[in-house]
């Protein structure tokens, strides 16, 4: 079977749709996308104990549980990455959805576990109903309010 230039096209030709099916996901004018994706990168610093990254995704008037503010996310977040060398936040169930009235808030519901552990074995698993509250300012969604059962 002989093999000559032509024949690169077709896989040319799928890795070209591939790429251009994966920008029209991420693109910046896609709310839903940028949400998303926003979620996601909360989740990443978390489990990264980036401290100063999940700071960066916070509103200004971020909230939680309606009384506490960033600095005690900022407290919150060195104790337990102070206590846990490892942290993972496993979303059982997620959904993100912008309102539709008003395109500049969005709303993820998720069901996850967080785990801390020292070594391989977690020494504590948590379940949380979360609901979050996201406002977008430009192409960026920051999180405005948290709560959690």
């Amino acid at each position: 079977m002989k093999r000559g230039p032509g024949a690169l096209w077709p896989r040319r030709g799928v890795l070209l749709a591939l790429a251009s099916v994966l920008l029209a996901c991420g693109r910046p004018d896609d709310p839903q996308a940028a949400l998303e994706a926003a979620v996601q990168r909360l989740q990443d610093a978390l489990e990264a104990r980036d401290a100063d990254a999940v700071l960066a995704l916070l509103d200004a008037r971020f909230r939680a549980q309606d009384d506490l503010d960033r600095e005690w996310a900022r407290k919150t977040m060195a104790l337990m990455f102070l206590r846990y060398q490892q942290v993972k936040v496993i979303a059982v169930a997620r959904s993100s959805r912008v309102d539709p009235a008003a395109g500049r808030i969005g709303r993820t519901e998720a069901q996850v576990l967080v785990t801390g552990a020292q070594e391989l074995i977690p020494e504590r698993v948590t379940p949380y109903a979360v609901r979050m509250e996201w406002w977008r300012e430009g192409d960026d969604w920051k999180l405005r309010d948290l709560r959690w059962e």
